[in-house]
């Protein structure tokens, strides 16, 4: 882990990431390709240690309240956050400006700023997004070692829910010949409504390799599933791309399946969901 003294930190479309890297492990992690410029090795976080100054420098030059959104390269809840507790700073900044907030993790270390999610739920707007990808522990513990257990995860989701606070799954990625299963799908899918999610993000059945990420992910192939990699090798090549042989099939499950439970899951609707700011907070920002 290493400092750095950032120059900014929110993005045109108000999204930061006050982490740069993960200790995480997911084996598929796009974060990782070479495409991302990132100087350092992965697992030595980059910390951008003056997080909360920046966010709000930036938040008092804001004319009008938006959603300030969080997690989208670099999870905000790694391991460094409870010791640093930097985002949690920031999720006290957002809270006493008033804006509306979007947060995307696969930790459950996020039920320690519970008592910040409701409040700024309350006077503006909340959505915790949280990632599953496998629905059984096992797998979960070698495709994702060093975060919570989807079970960890859904129990976080079930948390919101009982808080009144809307929630997001990204359904990502569907691992060719690992997790892309109609068993595996559903058992997300139910856990997913029993926990009352508003939405589910699902890009296709497959996944993304490019350089960097390719290579983390087949020495992985390597040591928990031998053979595995030259299969990929012959189904895709060096395909960016990697749809799984399952997917039209899996596809149709999801889209009935988040129909018949009354769940979003068009991409345009759920991102336009995630970044309306609520009128009323609006109209009582004109009003004072």
């Amino acid at each position: 882990m290493h400092e750095v003294l950032a120059k900014g930190i929110l993005s045109p479309k108000n999204g930061m990431n006050i982490y740069r890297g993960c200790t995480h492990g997911c084996i598929y992690c796009d974060s990782r390709s070479k495409c991302y410029g990132m100087e350092h090795a992965f697992e030595d976080i980059e910390v951008k240690i003056n997080a909360p100054q920046l966010l709000e420098q930036a938040l008092r030059r804001k004319k009008n309240r938006c959603m300030i959104g969080t997690g989208a390269m670099c999870d905000p809840y790694l391991h460094a956050e409870e010791e640093l507790r930097l985002t949690r700073r920031c999720l006290e900044i957002i809270d006493r400006y008033g804006f509306g907030l979007t947060v995307l993790t696969k930790s459950s270390r996020i039920l320690r700023d519970l008592d910040l999610l409701k409040s700024i739920n309350t006077q503006s707007k909340c959505v915790v997004q949280m990632t599953l990808t496998t629905h059984d522990e096992r797998l979960c513990r070698i495709v994702e070692p060093n975060v919570s257990t989807t079970a960890e995860r859904v129990a976080v989701l079930r948390t919101m829910r009982d808080e009144k606070i809307p929630t997001v799954v990204w359904l990502c990625p569907i691992l060719p010949y690992i997790n892309d299963s109609e068993e595996n799908l559903l058992g997300i899918l139910n856990s997913c409504a029993d926990a009352g999610v508003r939405g589910i993000l699902c890009f296709g059945m497959g996944m993304t390799l490019r350089e960097g990420d390719r290579e983390y992910y087949y020495e992985a192939l390597d040591r928990h599933f031998p053979g595995l990699k030259e299969k990929y090798i012959s189904a895709y090549g060096r395909d960016y791309v990697l749809e799984s042989p399952n997917s039209a099939r899996l596809m149709r499950t999801f889209h009935s399946f988040c129909r018949g439970n009354g769940i979003m899951y068009r991409q345009d609707e759920i991102f336009a969901y995630l970044s309306e700011f609520p009128d009323d907070c609006c109209e009582q920002t004109r009003l004072f």
